[in-house]
């Protein structure tokens, strides 16, 4: 079997590394031959550098034959259209001289590549829409589109066109299953006996089972933390992020203990938190905040003993499954964490990882803090039950992989198991 994954975004992105590259990986165990079409943004990318080649060869290696085109961004929905089409064009060629079998579209844009490519072709292929999270409706809950606007429409007749003609889709979180596809769960199939799976951001938990407690100690030691109570947080703020619900977080846990340290790993500039970190009792001793790559993700969380995770409450997001909670989960951290975020809440109170709060309140926050205290006071036990989530939801190689490699599978046969 040969696959064309279509991504809307560039190879070296975090995205890429992370969510997309690991899980091409896990679908070629089935001697799937993989070819991969990303957009790239840098203004000097040149199809004949050092950099490309190195590229392209280590992918190669790894049985992934990627393919590249330039990403457009202004005007936006001129631009993206106008990308579409490339795509679109550019998966029609691949097809025919790799023949390809299955057109697989990471969220919608690059999924109407590949539908396009099959409108332009008379042996039609396999169409995979991974649907992953609500995309018009994020835009809408974001601020970014009017949900009367014409972008917003035409994304979703998009949508309506993905939805009638794919062979088969994947989501993020249960919810998403039950509001796209009622009665999926039990057959694994929708009504008309397309394949449906359900593949959370999965994370490799070999990266984090690797680092033990002389591997705590030392990253405690060498940030100066040994005897802190460390509240960690990853990924970026504003938007759906929550920061001045975070810094109100830290702010209570300060008062409340005083060796209180925030690990703050985040793409975002320093001084979105900074300022309310200080605001709230934080010296410049209290607080770590710095960017830092995937791969070191692991050894910061092993100095922590617990985790945020807020997010903006919305429609969109009951499809969302943020990578930090697994990220979280398989350094062995309980959790504080929202409600109405995906399957986030089902999972903290059935797996006895956290707690979940359902607003944003003093006497809520004084609550998680007091239950978060109790459990890291039985490390070991906590420790267990966190990565034992981890392993049942987000093993990227037992359940993002064997999920994916499913797909594939019952893509060309009739099995329902």
């Amino acid at each position: 079997m040969k696959t064309l994954y279509l991504c809307y975004f560039g190879l070296r992105q975090p995205l890429v590394q992370t969510q997309v590259l690991p899980y091409l990986r896990e679908i070629a165990k089935d001697d799937t031959e993989i070819h991969l079409l990303t957009f790239e943004a840098e203004p000097d990318f040149s199809r004949d550098s050092k950099e490309i080649r190195q590229d392209r060869k280590a992918l190669a290696d790894e049985g992934i034959h990627w393919h590249f085109l330039k990403y457009h961004k202004r005007p936006s929905a001129p631009a993206t259209i106008y990308d579409v089409f490339c795509g679109a064009f550019r998966a029609r060629r691949i097809a025919r001289e790799h023949k390809i079998d299955v057109f697989h579209g990471r969220v919608h844009i690059p999924a109407m590549m590949g539908w396009l490519a099959n409108k332009m072709l008379r042996r039609k292929r396999k169409l995979f829409f991974d649907i992953r999270g609500f995309f018009p409706e994020e835009y809408v809950d974001a601020g970014l589109w009017k949900e009367d606007s014409l972008v917003f429409g035409m994304a979703k007749r998009a949508e309506k066109w993905l939805l009638r003609d794919s062979d088969a889709f994947v989501v993020l979180t249960e919810k998403a299953r039950d509001i796209l596809f009622p009665g999926s769960r039990e057959t694994g199939r929708d009504t008309l006996g397309r394949p449906v799976e359900v593949v959370p951001c999965c994370v490799d938990l070999e990266k984090f089972e690797s680092l033990d407690k002389a591997s705590r100690l030392k990253k405690r030691k060498e940030l100066g933390i040994t005897d802190r109570f460390v509240v960690a947080y990853v990924g970026s703020f504003g938007g759906f992020y929550m920061t001045e619900e975070t810094a109100d977080f830290y702010g209570l846990a300060k008062k409340k203990d005083a060796s209180t340290f925030a690990l703050i790993l985040t793409q975002s500039p320093p001084e979105m938190i900074e300022p309310l970190l200080n605001e709230r009792g934080f010296s410049n001793e209290d607080y770590f905040i710095q960017k830092v790559g995937p791969d070191e993700i692991p050894a910061y969380l092993s100095a922590a003993d617990a985790a945020i995770s807020f997010i903006k409450p919305s429609y969109s997001k009951l499809a969302s499954s943020p990578t930090k909670n697994a990220e979280y989960l398989a350094s062995g951290l309980p959790m504080i964490a929202n409600s109405e975020v995906g399957d986030t809440e089902e999972m903290i109170e059935e797996d006895g990882t956290g707690y979940v709060i359902n607003q944003f309140s003093k006497s809520e926050y004084e609550s998680a803090f007091e239950h978060i205290k109790e459990m890291i006071a039985d490390r070991e036990t906590t420790d267990y039950a966190c990565r034992a989530s981890a392993k049942k939801r987000f093993d990227l190689s037992e359940i993002g992989g064997s999920r994916y490699r499913r797909v594939y599978r019952r893509l060309f046969s009739k099995e329902t198991k």
